[in-house]
């Protein structure tokens, strides 16, 4: 039982989001990760580039300054290195979308790149070698891109050992030196020089990383500040979760000075997370604002002829939707039983969602509809009925509406 708990533990820390049903917070997190995937390979590529200008022009020099044999013996390790991270990155730029899902592949990949640039500096005369500074900026790029200080320090600590494989590898003769023209070969065999060069660049790795963090971390709460002052989801165009909360809250009191009711529409996408995980996050997103346009049109629909509409579209969820429905008055100041609206908007809900349709895809809606003060006088009570609701709906097939009212106000079928 406690291996197969750590087995369920391992398996959910290796992917960003791990379930069935993912929330606002797992969709953003594997969004987030696939943009940082993206900007690696970019990174890398921008590197590549770089590298092999350099390569091609110190090859050439150094091909007039040795022999043949040497110069061939020495140079064919790192132009395959070279030659395999063009390939390596040309493909996984292909597919890196549909893997984007595992919360390791970006440390997996720097780790990468701190191995290729290890070999580089072995072949580069080691404790001579120019090479060394592309450490920090795998360690500079880390501190941009993976979301956690201790992956980080991780891999500015990789970095450390990978270097200190190469200089005290050859200064013990556990692997050969690498002669290069120019320099005094002899120093590799010189503990101190070994000791002082490594600690240096140890430095440089450690500053690297801080520097990197800290303008990250200011980076990282100003968008966290600008995500909190905003209301609107971006993948929807819908008023997000906090807006939800406070306006639901601001609506029941009101509901209950005007002695009125007020319905909450609750709806889940029924199987969105096979979608992604067969299609991509993008037709996943690309279905997710098509039923918010859906939401946006049915809360507009609803306003009639009615004085004023304060009926609010909001994505509650990765996946969940909520409409409030309030109790108003038509221009000759009547009532209107708000079950009736809210049930309507519910079921036209439900049908434009089924006929939605991204990249030849279509999903369908489970809808709860709870009312207030009737089912719950807080919000936190009215969003229970509706969620209890919606659970009714999902038990029975998905793609169908469901009502406290006509189900006894009880989550049984």
């Amino acid at each position: 039982m406690n291996q197969s708990r750590l087995a369920k533990t391992l398996a959910r820390t290796a992917v960003v989001s791990w379930r069935e049903q993912p929330t606002q917070y797992d969709i953003e997190a594997l969004r987030a990760n696939v943009e940082r995937v993206g900007l690696v390979i970019k990174v890398r590529w921008a590197i590549v580039a770089v590298l092999a200008g350099f390569s091609v022009v110190a090859a050439s020099i150094y091909a007039m300054s040795v022999d043949l044999d040497v110069f061939v013996r020495n140079m064919t390790v790192p132009a395959i290195a070279l030659v395999f991270v063009l390939l390596y990155n040309g493909i996984y730029q292909a597919t890196y979308r549909k893997v984007a899902n595992i919360a390791i592949l970006n440390p997996a990949q720097l780790l990468f790149d701190i191995v290729v640039v290890t070999v580089l500096v072995y072949y580069s005369g080691g404790v001579y070698s120019w090479f060394s500074a592309m450490y920090m900026l795998f360690i500079l790029e880390s501190a941009f891109i993976l979301p956690r200080k201790s992956e980080v320090w991780l891999l500015a600590i990789a970095a450390g050992l990978a270097y200190a494989v190469v200089l005290f590898g050859e200064y013990l003769g556990w692997i050969p030196h690498v002669s290069l023209p120019f320099v005094a070969n002899e120093l590799y065999a010189n503990l101190t020089y070994v000791l002082v060069r490594y600690l240096w660049n140890g430095t440089l790795f450690a500053g690297a990383a801080l520097i990197g963090m800290l303008m990250m971390k200011s980076i990282r709460e100003r968008e966290r500040e600008l995500r909190e002052s905003s209301f609107v989801d971006e993948t929807t165009g819908l008023f997000n979760r906090p807006y939800f909360h406070r306006i639901v809250s601001t609506e029941l009191e009101r509901a209950r000075r005007a002695d009125r009711e007020l319905a909450l529409v609750l709806a889940d996408v029924d199987g969105l997370g096979g979608v992604n995980r067969a299609f991509g996050v993008e037709v996943g997103d690309v279905l997710l604002a098509a039923i918010g346009e859906r939401l946006i049109e049915v809360a507009d629909a609803d306003k009639g002829d009615w004085t004023r509409s304060a009926d609010v579209a909001c994505r509650v969820g990765g996946e969940e939707f909520a409409l409030l429905v309030p109790e108003v008055e038509p221009a000759d100041g009547s009532r209107t039983p708000v079950r009736e609206r809210a049930l309507a908007a519910a079921e036209e809900f439900r049908r434009a969602v089924e006929a939605a349709r991204a990249s030849g895809v279509g999903v369908t809606v489970s809808v709860g509809v709870a009312v207030g003060p009737h089912d719950g006088e807080s919000p936190d009570a009215l969003l229970d009925a509706a969620d209890c609701m919606l659970s009714v709906a999902a038990r029975a097939g998905g793609n169908t509406v469901r009502a406290s009212w006509l189900c006894g106000g009880s989550g049984d079928d």
